[in-house]
């Protein structure tokens, strides 16, 4: 079985690195209105639990650590990609074990998040994955608490760059794109661009939406539990 990344982080150190052994490239920066609005509605508060389900990042560990609040890391796209969760699918192909999956991930007992740092997860995991990980995200946040979440638009293309996510200010973030060592291709292929309506109807089970459009083919939604 493959290393699974998750860790929790409570006030201390800034100096944990990522585990992901994915290939890195140069940060680029940009804005971010859903980040700003995420910032702002967790402000304040104190003793939050924040999950945050992209590769590992030291500088959203240090950030939230040093606000008094506790972190959760786990790398979900790259669990889904672990061989040992491959079963047949009847036509001849492959499919992947979702029970499997959720009990070895994302096993979190009661609705203990106030926030959800989802990124771009759903547009790069397996299809059997996208709804069941949504569902136990739903079940795994306490009402009131917030979820921040990027979708691609269909001028993305299949090629789009895979990022890990750096939060730099409220507003800012640093995108590191993560490469395949060995071809130097994004890590993971783009699965899906979903519209408005698939988004909704993925977040049926929260309160609202918020969308914000930005202009590198993503738009960004604040989802309310």
């Amino acid at each position: 079985m493959t290393q699974k990344f998750f860790n929790l982080f409570r006030g201390g150190s800034a100096e944990q690195k990522a585990t992901s052994p994915h290939g890195t490239g140069s940060r680029i920066t940009r804005r971010s209105s859903g980040l700003n609005e995420f910032t702002r509605t967790i402000a304040g508060r104190e003793e939050l639990c924040i999950l945050d389900l992209g590769c590992t990042s030291a500088m959203n560990i240090s950030l939230f650590t040093g606000q008094g609040h506790k972190v959760y890391t786990e790398d979900v796209l790259l669990a889904s990609h672990d061989a040992a969760l491959a079963i047949p699918a009847g036509d001849g192909t492959n499919t992947i074990d979702v029970n499997r999956f959720l009990t070895e991930n994302l096993a979190y007992h009661g609705q203990i998040f106030d926030a959800v740092l989802c990124w771009d997860v759903p547009d790069y995991l397996p299809e059997v994955l996208v709804k069941p990980v949504v569902e136990r995200l739903c079940s795994v946040t306490k009402p009131g608490g917030v979820l921040l979440a990027y979708f691609h638009t269909r001028d993305a293309g299949p090629d789009a760059p895979h990022y890990r996510y750096h939060i730099a200010g409220n507003d800012t973030l640093n995108l590191q794109p993560l490469t395949s060592e060995r071809n130097g291709k994004p890590m993971f292929r783009l699965q899906r661009v979903f519209n408005n309506r698939h988004i909704e109807n993925l977040f049926r089970e929260f309160a609202s939406l918020k969308f914000f459009l930005a202009r590198d083919n993503v738009r960004e939604v604040l989802v309310i539990r």
